[in-house]
């Protein structure tokens, strides 16, 4: 779609309009949306990640002066060894450099993560289609880990609980997978059958 403005280039910036039910259309390049005393188009990005992280970095008091930490020499900048990038650099821009740096930047990295996420480990997430048995499998073992906690408690009643909880689970996991196969052979059958018959 062409700018409606200069009919040369391409249309990138699309405006809508509705006033007293009435919707009005414009399409227009970047040049022409910049022109444009209708809005004030800022096409640059306002925010970034790594200027959110580079501002953090650079706040008082969320971590020890770049000399201060154990890994570094005193009076010294603490230095990637492979990529070479500063301590100081890394907090302006908020970007590591290489692998390295993690490790370089381990002291003052931690408090940083454990402050944003709430820890420092990265667990991912899980594919809903093909996390169900893995989910099932975490699950099994904090219960089993909760119950071993309860014996040692000498919470009888609540240990017998998380057991028959467990035994459920092994049952249902039981039953879905003899679904699973009973229908996978299904399949596999009629394959077998539309063979033979083409």
């Amino acid at each position: 779609m062409l700018c409606q403005k200069c009919q040369k280039r391409t249309a990138t910036i699309h405006i809508t309009k509705i006033v007293n039910n009435k919707k009005a259309e414009k399409h227009l390049c970047e040049v022409c949306a910049h022109e444009s005393e209708e809005m004030d188009f800022n096409l640059e990005p306002a925010f970034s990640f790594h200027q959110l992280l580079a501002g953090l970095l650079g706040a008082e008091g969320i971590f020890p002066p770049a000399g201060d930490t154990d890994t570094a020499t005193p009076g010294k900048e603490m230095k990637c060894k492979n990529c070479h990038l500063t301590y100081s650099q890394f907090k302006q821009t908020g970007r590591v450099g290489c692998s390295q740096c993690y490790e370089t930047f381990d002291a003052p990295l931690k408090p940083f993560l454990r402050r944003i996420q709430g820890s420092c480990i990265h667990n991912g997430k899980v594919p809903v289609r093909t996390g169900g048995a893995l989910r099932l499998k975490k699950k099994r073992q904090s219960l089993r880990e909760e119950l071993q906690r309860k014996i040692s408690a000498e919470e009888f009643e609540e240990a017998a609980r998380i057991r028959d909880e467990l035994r459920q689970m092994a049952e249902e996991f039981m039953e879905q997978k003899e679904q699973g196969e009973q229908k996978e052979q299904g399949e596999q059958k009629e394959q077998g059958e539309q063979k033979e018959q083409g």
